[in-house]
């Protein structure tokens, strides 16, 4: 691939914003396979930014080393300047929380009851006091319900809070995992291709959901295919290529860079056939169909390769 090169990357975060997540040098490989090499990206506070690419691109290979499912094999990731440990449950803990690309919700759980686990790492009680069940368990259990009945109601899915997660629609298990995700009061929600099946109403509703969730105070990243739902959305959008960061930078300029459309439609081959050399195959095409009509075709030999049956003409 050649030279990694970036277009309106922020170096430091703007004034009045500051940096909420810095991947540096982040590198994963699996054996001899290289999924992500050097990748650096920053999102900064009240951002929304984009992580775009073909298939197998990398991006949930990255996101997996952002949020401590995977050790990076090289680099390293901050969140609020801070190098973040390698246990997915203490980069929660830390605040960042996310969703993932295939659904992952507790099936048999209510709707309630599946956002109440968001809430674990928020809160302070521990075992013992779980079982005696005293005074500041129920109060602390009293806590988590009402702002996990705020996330649904934020969500729009208050009048479902005894539904079982799996009955909901497709759709609405979609917000519910956001509404999951947000109970533990993240900085950074990353969310993995949040659109993926839905419909374009539910796609625009999405587009909503997260944009209020920036109002409310956390930055967010997000993977999408879905071009134009990405591009209405993001303040930033990088591109990865093979594993590689290939662009960074304004929608506008992404959308115009050559090599960001070379990437997704393919490099055309040298020598590739133009419209002297097409027409001139039509016309031999043309030819060969009327001298079949008209019975002047060269006759086949019985057995041949183009008459594998070794029928009689």
């Amino acid at each position: 691939m050649t030279t990694t090169t970036t277009t309106g990357v922020h170096d430091a975060a703007p004034a009045g914003r500051t940096d909420v997540l810095r991947a540096t040098g982040v590198t994963m490989r699996f054996g001899g396979l290289t999924a992500v090499r050097n990748v650096d990206l920053n999102v900064d506070s009240g951002e929304i930014v984009g992580l775009i690419g073909p298939n197998g691109a990398g991006k949930t290979t990255f996101f997996n080393c952002l949020t401590g499912l995977y050790i990076p094999t090289e680099g390293q990731v901050a969140y609020k300047g801070k190098v973040l440990p390698h246990r997915s449950h203490l980069v929660t803990k830390a605040g960042i929380a996310r969703t993932f690309q295939n659904i992952r919700l507790f099936a048999n759980m209510t709707v309630l009851e599946n956002v109440l686990v968001g809430r674990h790492t928020r809160t302070k009680e521990g075992l013992l006091s779980a079982l005696l069940r005293g005074p500041g368990f129920r109060k602390a259990e009293r806590t988590s319900e009402e702002k996990a009945m705020e996330l649904l109601e934020f969500t729009g899915l208050a009048d479902k809070r005894d539904h079982l997660a799996r009955n909901l629609p497709y759709g609405e298990q979609r917000k519910l995992e956001i509404a999951r995700a947000l109970a533990s009061e993240p900085g950074l929600l990353l969310l993995d291709e949040p659109t993926a099946g839905m419909t374009a109403g539910e796609t625009s509703a999405t587009r909503d959901l997260v944009l209020a969730v920036r109002e409310g105070g956390t930055a967010v990243l997000v993977i999408e295919h879905d071009m134009r739902f990405i591009f209405n959305l993001c303040d930033r959008v990088a591109v990865l290529v093979q594993g590689e960061k290939l662009v960074e930078g304004s929608p506008e300029s992404v959308q115009a860079d050559e090599r960001v459309v070379a990437a997704y439609l393919g490099t055309p081959f040298e020598g590739e056939p133009g419209e002297a050399e097409a027409a001139e195959v039509r016309e031999a095409e043309t030819r060969g169909g009327d001298a079949a009509a008209t019975g002047t075709a060269t006759a086949t030999p019985a057995g041949s390769d183009e008459n594998p049956k070794g029928e009689r003409s």
